[in-house]
This record gives structure tokens, sequence and C-alpha cells, in this order.
């Protein structure tokens, strides 16, 4: 697990591609100390392992359907990525819960100042928007993020100095796709709502959506 928090700015070293897996190699520093081969990274939102480590770089293996539902495979050798070691238990909890397990991709549509921050206007895969709640918790690209506004097309997030500063966000352009990782709570929820009752005598679920509706979670 991650928090969203990015530690540091990491840099494509070395890219070796397979029939249809990839293997990278990336330039880091902060996130190499205390980090052992076997130990998670959290790259553009993204949860790989450590496969080798060395002084000044790390090497992880992305298969195929990591390919298939991030923007890793439309990484370069100079391309760079945001990094974030996996929580620890004396680590403060300062974003949300994220897993490092991509839901989808976004485009950037639109990015416009307001005053001090930078607002993005994300248009997400259509199957995971439904997931995505006004003031919710969203990842982008690994980055935690509270979600400004939403509607049935897009949503929008406000990117703070410190985050624009100390992440790749804002380097990208319009038409730039992105990595999402939607709040956990959401999905659990659909997947208990999912479960039907067999005729079988099995007991119904007390769990119904006018249920979670009354008590604050939808």
């Amino acid at each position: 697990m991650f928090t969203g928090i990015i530690e540091e700015i990491g840099t494509i070293k070395n890219i070796k591609k397979g029939d249809n897996s990839s293997s990278f190699t990336i330039r880091a520093n902060k996130v190499l100390e205390d980090t052992k081969v076997g130990d998670s990274i959290c790259t553009n939102g993204v949860c790989l392992t450590v496969k080798n480590i060395y002084k000044e770089t790390f090497e992880a293996d992305i298969m195929a359907e990591t390919l298939r539902v991030s923007n890793l495979g439309s990484l370069k050798i100079g391309s760079r990525v945001n990094l974030e070691r996996a929580l620890s238990l004396n680590t403060r909890l300062g974003g949300h819960m994220v897993s490092g397990h991509i839901d989808g991709l976004g485009q950037i549509i639109l990015m416009q100042r307001e005053d001090i921050a930078v607002v993005l206007t994300i248009r997400p895969q259509k199957d995971i928007l439904k997931y995505i709640i006004y003031k919710g918790s969203v990842a982008i690209d690994g980055i935690s993020l509270t979600v400004s506004y939403v509607d049935d097309e897009v949503f929008k997030v406000s990117i703070i100095p410190h985050t624009g500063e100390e992440t790749i966000l804002l380097s990208k352009t319009i038409g730039e796709n992105v990595n999402i990782e939607c709040d956990l709570v959401g999905k659990y929820i659909e997947r208990l709502l999912g479960f039907k009752s067999k005729e079988d005598g099995v007991k119904k679920t007390s769990l119904t959506e006018d249920f979670l509706k009354e008590n604050g979670f939808l």
C-alpha cells in the first residue's frame, strides 16, 4: 500500500522490451534508501516489484496487463516518473490508501491556472468515472488528489504549487494520458451489492443501496 505522496521524481534509464512485457531500469535516489530486492515502489501510480537494486538505479518488470491498462508502455528512455516507497507502519498517512493497481487511463483535456493552483480537467475511461466522486480521493499518476468537480464526462483536480514542483504532473501536456486509481471504498461497495441471494435458502444480505444512502455512504 502507498499514500499517494510522491517522494521523488525518477528517470527511465533503460527499457528492455519483450514480446508482451518490459523491464525498466529507473534512476532514483531517495526511494532506494532502505529498499531491498522484493520491495515495492509505486511508479507513476503502478506498484512495481524491485528485482535488482544498484547504487543509483533499480530494475523492475512490467507485465502485459500493466502495459495494457497504464501509461507505462508509452514511456521512453529519459522519461520522468513519480516514485513512492510502500507505506510503513510509522509513516504519516498524508494522502489516502493507494494500492498501486491502476483502474484505467484518463486524458488531460484542459489545464487552467486559478490563482496559485493549476486546475486539470481529465476525461477518464467511461467504466471508471462512476467511482469518482466530488470531494473524494483519486490517485493520478500515483499522486493523491481531491476531486474538485465531476460530471458525466470529466472530473477536475487542483494542483497546488508544492505538488506541481515535486511531481511530473504539470510537465504533461493537453492530450497526454495519466494513470488513474480510484478510491477502494466504492469498488468494495459495488462488489458487495453485486452479490445476490441464491434460491437455496441462503440468508439475504441486509446491505442494500437504500441502507448505504441512509447511512451516508452514497
